[in-house]
């Protein structure tokens, strides 16, 4: 009669152990560096505030040109208004008035 005597290995302790080991590896970096990670989130703060400030500039100066086209309707033109435009896009200027050109 023959008889199989095998070393016990502790090897097979260790395999459950590893995988959820390379498992969890695996959805912590994602959790941090993934698309919808913490890093992620941090980029996009930063972009969500810059895009804020741009748009309170452009609101500024929305409101600004809202203005100036108000003053061009009829019955609100006012007469330094139309003589400023005119002299803008004439390149007229009166003999007593000093010119700086930008």
């Amino acid at each position: 009669m023959w008889t199989r005597q095998r070393k016990k290995r502790s090897t097979g302790a260790f395999i459950v152990p590893a995988i959820a080991a390379v498992v969890l590896s695996y959805f912590g970096f994602h959790a941090f560096h993934g698309t919808y990670g913490l890093n992620a989130k941090i980029q996009l703060e930063e972009r969500v505030a810059t895009l804020e400030q741009n748009l309170a500039l452009i609101t500024k100066e929305r409101v600004h040109l809202e203005n100036r086209v108000q003053l061009l309707h009829d019955g609100f033109m006012e007469k330094d208004m139309l003589d400023e435009l005119a002299r803008r896009s004439l390149n007229l200027a009166l003999p007593d008035e000093v010119v700086i050109l930008r």
